[in-house]
């Protein structure tokens, strides 16, 4: 007799056994502690890596400098470096035309990972919500108050130019809006002035306080309050972009109730809760620290960490995550992991340490501007110079021009188009359950051109499964056939015993006697007076049972991708049994998503060709490679580098870390994945869907086709009003605005990528 063949497509288990711009390797183990006494310093003003560069350039000569460690999303700088040398540090920072904010005397990432977070939030976004109150972010006021200084000033020049009122009152309205406005531009303008350094603020530095000199005081006024206020939404637009993954802090609650000895629940600050700690987590509630389940059953929402929409069961044993949602029941769970090395804790320290690094785009906008701006100084001393002499202009109109030429020519908008981008694409990719350990990998998916797949645990579920019974015909009753297979299969600890233990289900348990482990081979045992073997091919023909018809269905198995398992008694056969690693189901959508995007699809497993070939066939990949170990997946992915030239690869265990590392990028599936494969991989996919593999690539594209829009917008924008500037009407006033609107139109522009809609990408 047959039994329903329950097999979903699948393969057999039998053997299913970056750095980025010189910073160091991303990394999703606990965060590395540093060693103790290093300071770090929060930099509120250091908004965009040409300061950073800044600070950098002011430090690079620093007695015993070790190392400087720049996270530019949270502003902070940690500075390796004698004790006796971090004052001159500071001292430097601030001639640089920075203040720096001590947060801590320690690491980064340490014990102090909540107080800094905190303040740098605070100190950031400068927004306090309070029950009944507000605050407006700092320097708001300042900057209105400037702003109506200066309409007060061009009101003056409007109405009385030539009274003695517009020299007076009116110098002394646009002097004010100017100090009020432009204190930290000027503090960093002439820091960088005298240091030879052409950046944005001594642009503005010199084109305000040329203004100012030639008599355009309200204009002057003008360009600095609007230069400030521009200045400021941008700032708190990137933040937008900076601090979409840090929400998820506020997903970890602040307390959590905690098991005492005598068996009572307290209330316990979470980052004070031990390692081995019991905590209850009630339905509705979120889940306060990683731990395994001791108690319960629940369905839990794991949105926050892995993506998944849909609410994933757990019950005693099951790993549970720190800011996931408890949905159903009530649980305990053992706490096995610190809060500030739970897995959303280290998913958000690694987004920041991405965040830190630059992507090749950005690379190449900063090279740019570094050329760019001083072409554009020198294009404005030619034109206070010579045009008087070549094209007849006055020497104030020249003096004019070219100062509106510093203000329009301002590279803002070009140097803020790339990094607001990038961090809004590794945030969306995060909140998407996709962890991308840089801006550089986030650009290169979308040149993926064929990708390798790791078989067991990548395509499959990793676990074997009964897709097949086959009782034969004897003198024995079928039930009593697959009562023994299940009491036989119930007693061994294999894994192939155990999918056919649990296939079969609970068939009532008779007596078993004598029960043999054959290593290699099977089990042996008595069961109602019958000596019975449970085993493999060889184990039936060592035993002389084989027949044609016997190998006839082993072969029909076999080419399936199956492992075939059999009971016998010592005379025949009595059934056959084909168990299977069952393909995701997912994995047949995710390749034929990959084929529609141009990319090629290959297996490279361990487990025998026939194996490789049959899931391959069944969920659609072009090509399939048997019997690897992991130097020959390595020289695979060599080899098909050669071939398609930008390949990725696709796996979770030990044996695919060297491929996962040689290959252009690596995918690492984060849910089954081992650490090792997480931490060689590019990208950890945290619920190990294949189907988040294509939204990657499709997310890259929209992030590349963005950043050259805002780099064409940004460059575009310049150009045209250069020939205004030079050949029409423009002000310095107008070029401020133009400036202004280039810069919010590219930052705007580049959060488009954080939108949550998948038709989207």
């Amino acid at each position: 007799m047959s039994l329903p063949n329950t097999e979903e497509p699948n393969v057999s288990p039998s053997c299913g056994c970056g750095s980025v711009c010189g910073s160091e390797p991303i990394s999703l183990a606990p965060p590395k502690q540093e060693p103790e006494g290093i300071p770090v310093f929060h930099i509120p003003s250091m908004d965009c890596a040409s300061e950073e560069g800044e600070i950098r350039h002011a430090l690079a000569k620093l007695p015993g400098l070790r190392s400087l460690s720049f996270q530019l999303g949270a502003r902070t700088v940690a500075i390796d470096a004698p004790a006796e040398s971090i004052p001159q540090a500071l001292d430097a920072i601030r001639k640089a035309g920075f203040k720096p904010v001590p947060l801590s005397t320690s690491n980064v990432n340490g014990d102090g990972e909540e107080a800094r977070v905190d303040k740098i939030q605070a100190h950031d976004l400068q927004v306090v919500h309070k029950k009944g109150g507000f605050a407006l972010p700092e320097g708001l006021p300042r900057y209105a108050l400037a702003l109506v200084l200066a309409f007060g000033a061009e009101s003056i020049s409007f109405f009385a130019p030539d009274s003695l009122i517009y020299s007076g009152v009116g110098m002394a309205l646009s002097a004010a809006a100017i100090g009020l406005a432009g204190f930290s531009t000027y503090v960093k303008g002439l820091a960088a002035l005298r240091n030879l350094r052409l950046n944005i603020n001594a642009l503005m530095t010199v084109a305000v306080t040329g203004a100012f000199l030639i008599g355009q005081w309200p204009e002057a006024a003008m360009v600095m309050a609007l230069y400030a206020i521009a200045e400021l939404i941008e700032a708190r637009s990137v933040d937008r972009a900076r601090n979409a993954i840090k929400g998820l802090l506020d997903m970890t609650p602040e307390k959590a109730e905690v098991k005492q000895v005598d068996g009572s629940w307290v209330e316990s600050l979470v980052k004070a809760v031990a390692i081995g700690a019991i905590v209850r987590v009630k339905p509705g509630a979120r889940i306060p620290l990683d731990g395994v389940i001791v108690a319960g059953t629940t369905s839990v929402d794991q949105s926050p960490v892995t993506g998944e929409s849909i609410p994933v069961d757990k019950a005693i044993g099951d790993p549970v995550f720190a800011g996931t949602i408890n949905t159903t029941g009530m649980i305990e769970a053992r706490v096995n992991v610190a809060a500030n090395g739970t897995l959303l804790a280290r998913i958000i320290h690694a987004v920041e340490q991405a965040q830190g690094s630059r992507a090749p785009t950005q690379q190449f906008v900063d090279r740019f501007a570094s050329i760019y701006t001083p072409a554009v100084f020198a294009l404005a001393l030619a034109v206070c110079l010579l045009t008087p002499w070549l094209l007849d202009w006055t020497w104030m109109q020249a003096i004019y021009k070219a100062l509106v030429l510093l203000v329009i020519a301002c590279p803002c908008a070009l140097v803020i188009s790339t990094p607001v981008t990038v961090v809004s694409g590794l945030a969306a990719a995060a909140r998407r359950g996709i962890l991308i350990k840089g801006g550089i990998h986030l650009e290169g998916a979308r040149k993926i051109k064929a990708i390798a797949l790791d078989k067991t645990g990548t395509i499959t579920q990793g676990k074997p499964k009964l897709v097949a019974t086959e009782v034969l015909p004897t003198d024995q009753k079928d039930s009593q056939v697959l009562r023994w297979a299940s009491d036989l299969a119930g007693h061994s600890d294999h894994p192939v015993s155990k999918a056919i233990a649990q296939g079969l289900g609970n068939r009532g348990s008779g007596p078993i006697e004598g029960f043999t482990a054959i290593p290699g081979r099977g089990v042996e045992a008595k069961a109602d007076g019958l000596t019975l073997i449970m085993g493999n091919h060889r184990l039936i023909e060592e035993r002389g049972l084989c027949s044609p018809q016997i190998e006839a269905r082993l072969e029909e198995n076999e080419a399936r991708g199956r492992t075939v398992t059999m009971l016998a008694s010592s005379t025949q056969v009595l059934a056959i049994f084909a168990v299977a690693d069952t393909i995701k189901e997912s994995s047949r959508e995710a390749i034929a998503d990959l084929h529609a995007l141009g990319v090629a699809s290959v297996i490279l497993t361990g487990d025998n060709v026939a194996t490789a070939k049959a899931i391959a066939k069944v969920a659609g990949i072009d090509d399939a490679r048997g019997n690897l170990l992991p130097e020959d997946k390595l020289a695979a992915i060599e080899a098909l580098q050669k071939q398609y030239g930008y390949v990725a690869m696709t796996g979770d265990g030990i044996n695919d870390a060297p491929a996962l590392a040689r290959s252009n990028i690596g995918f690492a599936m984060g849910g089954a994945g081992t650490d090792t494969a997480m931490e060689a991989a590019d990208v950890v996919i945290m619920n190990d869907d294949l189907r988040r593999i294509p939204e990657a690539i499709r997310l890259s594209r929209k992030t590349q086709a963005i950043l050259w829009q805002n780099i064409a917008l940004a460059l575009g924008i310049k150009a045209v009003f250069l020939l205004l500037a030079l050949f029409g009407g423009a002000t310095m006033w107008m070029a401020v605005f133009a400036d202004m609107g280039a810069s919010l139109l590219v930052v705007f522009n580049g959060l488009r990528v954080l939108q949550k809609q998948a038709n989207t990408l």
